[in-house]
């Protein structure tokens, strides 16, 4: 019998490609405590997706405590190789989180991963209609932002013990997520005092409204922790040139006004998960670090 079992990995092993596909199988790498909330329904949206819960470890060990949150876009991303939309590459969210609580280095904090709506993600995400090829996409970032803001938080209100005061409450996301981010983060101020404006893809529309909501929003912006990053290998010269823009117009901008501000550019990175993750520990450090 051993020799067939052997026999027959040899014989798979021989097969083209077989090796390849074993090395690229989705992996499941959830870390701690992650809970999952399915078809989860928005009334304002017409759809449904998956919520994806991070606790950390105090959330068992201390029943009376309230815990920082951050809502994080493109859940599916976020906690494991088998649904991140390249496979295996992930945020490494929970990792991130586990080793920087267990160090004492972070705050311990609730993520909150909501999944993005699949071919409606350029719908909800940008804020403005752009012609894309044959199709348009943007229009429904209002809508999103009822969504994640009337639908998504108090459902996590009252399902967890979040400590929702503005300082503790924070929204992050890459990409199209970084527009949407930037969005809701001004729209809402009263509501996210952290915002991870991660890779942002400005270049795809014209940015002059980021300007306006920034200045329209100055008092209130002035007390928001913004992380602002970008990688030095991103798209072309064009898109590194957007963002390192973006990035100088919150910078100057926070400065004047003494708000809290980092921006971040990450020689030879990517726009991709890999990088993110990477940046992600800095980023939760930024906004929950522990003063020792």
């Amino acid at each position: 019998m051993g020799i067939m079992v052997r026999s027959i990995a040899l014989v798979l092993m021989l097969v083209p490609g077989f090796g390849l596909a074993q090395e690229n199988a989705r992996r499941d790498t959830l870390t701690g405590d992650v809970r999952f909330h399915s078809a989860f329904r928005s009334e304002v949206l017409d759809n449904s997706r998956t919520l994806r819960v991070y606790l950390p470890p105090q959330y068992a060990t201390e029943p009376n405590r309230r815990f920082p949150v951050l809502y994080m876009h493109d859940g599916q991303n976020l906690f494991s190789g088998l649904t991140s939309f390249i496979p295996n590459q992930e945020w490494r969210a929970d990792e991130s989180a586990e080793m920087l609580i267990q160090a004492g280095l972070i705050e311990p904090v609730i993520i909150v991963g909501i999944d993005n709506a699949g071919v409606d993600r350029g719908n909800e995400f940008l804020p403005m209609k752009l012609q894309m090829g044959a199709n348009t996409a943007g229009g429904a970032a209002d809508l999103y932002g009822d969504f994640v803001v009337n639908e998504v938080m108090p459902f996590i209100g009252a399902t967890y013990r979040v400590d929702s005061s503005p300082a503790k409450t924070g929204l992050c996301g890459s990409s199209f997520g970084g527009i949407i981010t930037h969005y809701l983060g001004l729209k809402y101020n009263h509501k996210f005092g952290n915002l991870g404006i991660v890779s942002p893809s400005i270049w795809i529309q014209d940015h002059k409204w980021m300007a306006e909501d920034l200045e329209k929003n100055r008092e209130w912006v002035r007390r928001q922790k913004v992380w602002i990053d970008t990688g030095g290998d991103e798209a072309d010269t064009k898109t590194r040139a957007a963002c390192e823009t973006y990035g100088n117009l919150w910078r100057d901008f926070l400065r004047a006004g003494k708000g809290d501000s980092r921006y971040v550019l990450e020689m030879n990175a990517g726009h991709n998960e890999v990088a993110w993750a990477r940046r992600f520990p800095s980023m939760l450090q930024f906004w929950y670090g522990v003063k020792k």
